[in-house]
């Protein structure tokens, strides 16, 4: 794969970005593309190792050495097609993935990874500037109907797979645009929306119904989903926020980061105020912001808030710091636990480990936070005595991840069966529930987790839907 020799004569290099100043003027990305020359160099890295574990640090497979070699010959259309044989959105991952695959590549033992991600999506970049990328419309129908309940990476990809099955798929999305988590979770300046959009475009095309603002549970019962169609796919998402259960919680200055991060997306995307935020504007202008929760949403408040010009932003870790480097023999090829610092980070703000949140100090408004630092022994955490601090807070955003899907509504509707975590209950062979008509996948059946791992459970759930429906499925698992 790639040139044999040519990981022994280049050096990693990855895309930059934009310099700070100009990017916390606005929400637009900032990342900025290998040059074509310097792409095929580094896709020319990719060596012939053997047993490519990139293969299963992917979660949805990607045939990674193949498209790299691909790349490296200027075969780029066949690589596009390559890489959507095992991914329906490779733009979607080439941008937000954390890029497992780089953690498993051989070349990493020695901190110098394939450059994966950016290869990956310059192909699909490139597909869409040639025009490469078009409708795939079936050609013949089934006269199988599916509803799929979710329009983010695993609804749309499992709707796109049913579709191409030549089933007659409607997508039913609560919010009033498409995307899930992608379109009001994640920041502008991480994924432009009109990815998204250009990619419900090609799926209407295929045959997709999307219908917006149409909440099952709520504006359209389960039951009449079960009537009216053939089978039925909950993709919602795990959308319960941990909320954080200390005195001085309930202060109006105490907010979940979806709430922030949808405001601003719906600002970006042209919405009146009102519109954007029903419950009041929620912003950091001006504002000593502390972010509780050291994850990818955490990160994404940051960045927002220092776009809309904190005075102040702190972001908070009960886990200990992470060390800088990983152990290599044991954690390769798998995901290491290792500091990570993200573009947002770069951009300015001060972050600290191992601290428990004790109370919020206010009235009407928040004034402050109390903290006290905790030490971790045998896997249990224990507070350090006098070890309590307080921090000047105005604003403070929830990002603490989430205990799995919203049950009210859909969910205790249809009367499906929970595993012990709350998630909807169902195997990853058939991604059948407890109700024979009904399917689950995505983050409402695993709990959290990466887009990338939305994708493939998409894809693996449309081919046990179609499998179901007619015998026997063509459709790649």
């Amino acid at each position: 794969m790639g040139k044999e020799t040519g990981f022994l004569e280049l050096d990693r290099q990855d895309r930059t970005y934009g310099p700070v100043e100009d990017r916390l003027k606005n929400y637009n990305e900032f990342v900025v593309p290998l040059a074509p020359e310097a792409l095929k160099g580094q896709a020319s890295r990719c060596m012939n190792c053997g047993v490519p574990h990139c293969h299963t640090g992917c979660p949805v497979n990607n045939m990674i050495p193949d498209w790299n070699h691909l790349v490296y010959e200027d075969d780029f259309r066949t690589a596009l097609e390559v890489l959507h044989s095992t991914n329906n959105f490779p733009e979607f991952t080439g941008r937000i993935c954390p890029a497992p695959c780089e953690a498993a590549c051989t070349l990493n033992i020695i901190d110098e990874p394939v450059t994966i991600k950016s290869v990956e999506c310059a192909i699909v970049d490139k597909g869409w500037q040639e025009g490469w990328i078009t409708p795939q419309v079936p050609e013949k129908r089934t006269g199988k109907s599916v509803a799929v309940v979710g329009s983010g990476p695993a609804g749309m990809a499992c709707a796109q797979q049913l579709a191409r099955a030549g089933h007659s798929v409607t997508v039913f999305e609560k919010s009033d645009r498409v995307g899930g988590l992608m379109r009001y979770g994640i920041p502008d300046f991480k994924l432009e929306k009109h990815l998204i959009n250009r990619r419900m475009v090609q799926m209407m095309a295929e045959g997709v119904e999307f219908k917006t603002s149409v909440e099952v549970g709520v504006t359209v019962s389960v039951a009449s989903l079960k009537e009216n169609f053939d089978a039925v796919v909950f993709a919602g998402g795990a959308e319960d926020p941990r909320p954080l259960a200390i005195p001085g919680f309930e202060l109006p200055g105490v907010r979940y980061a979806m709430e922030f991060l949808t405001q601003q997306n719906k600002r970006n995307a042209g919405d009146d105020e009102v519109r954007a935020a029903p419950r009041g504007s929620l912003v950091a202008t001006g504002k000593h912001v502390i972010v509780i929760g050291g994850g990818d949403t955490g990160s994404d408040c940051v960045g927002t808030s220092n776009r809309q010009g904190a005075a102040s932003v702190t972001q908070l870790e009960i886990m200990p710091r992470p060390p800088e480097k990983e152990d290599k023999a044991l954690s390769w090829p798998f995901w290491p636990l290792k500091l990570r610092t993200s573009s947002s980070h770069e951009e300015g703000a001060t972050r600290d480990w191992a601290v428990l949140t004790k109370r919020v100090i206010g009235d009407n408004d928040v004034k402050g936070l109390e903290c006290v630092r905790v030490e971790w022994q045998g896997g249990r955490m224990q507070e350090i005595p006098g070890s309590e601090f307080t921090l000047q807070a105005d604003l403070i955003l929830l990002a603490m991840g989430f205990v799995g899907p919203r049950k009210a509504g859909m969910l205790d509707q249809s009367g499906v069966e929970l595993d012990p975590r709350g998630n909807v209950k169902a195997n990853v062979f058939e991604y059948r529930t407890s109700d024979e008509k009904i399917w689950s996948c995505g983050d409402m059946r695993r709990g959290q987790s990466l887009v990338v791992w939305a994708i493939r459970e998409g894809r693996q759930c449309a081919r046990a839907v179609d499998e179901a429906l007619m015998g026997a499925s063509v459709l790649p698992r």
